[in-house]
């Protein structure tokens, strides 16, 4: 799980690999989003993650996560403006699937 910390233009501030998972599973916690992103001073962020599978379309454990990190971004006003799922047979953008909200 990659973490892409962006400005108030939406310009790159860094990227981070905040997690690192097996052929099945990823462990993650909003807290391993929100601390480096807090860290990086981020106005925004999006994450990024491969499925090894070669599907690009999000598990429901993806759905669930995205979910949970969204909710405590906004609490802290760092907006999670996408979460993007890369893997062989495409990407896949979890706000496209309406998993996500943009921001204001």
């Amino acid at each position: 799980m990659w973490l892409l910390a962006l400005d108030g233009r939406n310009g790159l501030k860094s990227a981070r690999r905040i997690a690192q998972g097996g052929m099945h599973a990823c462990a993650l916690t909003t807290r391993d989003v929100l601390a480096p992103a807090l860290r990086d001073s981020a106005s925004a962020i999006v994450l990024v993650h491969n499925h090894p599978s070669g599907d690009p379309r999000p598990s429901p454990e993806d759905v669930s996560m995205t979910r949970a990190v969204a909710s405590a971004c906004e609490v802290v006003g760092v907006p999670l403006l996408d979460h993007v799922i890369v893997a062989r047979g495409g990407a896949a953008s979890l706000l496209d699937c309406g998993t996500t909200e943009r921001a204001g």
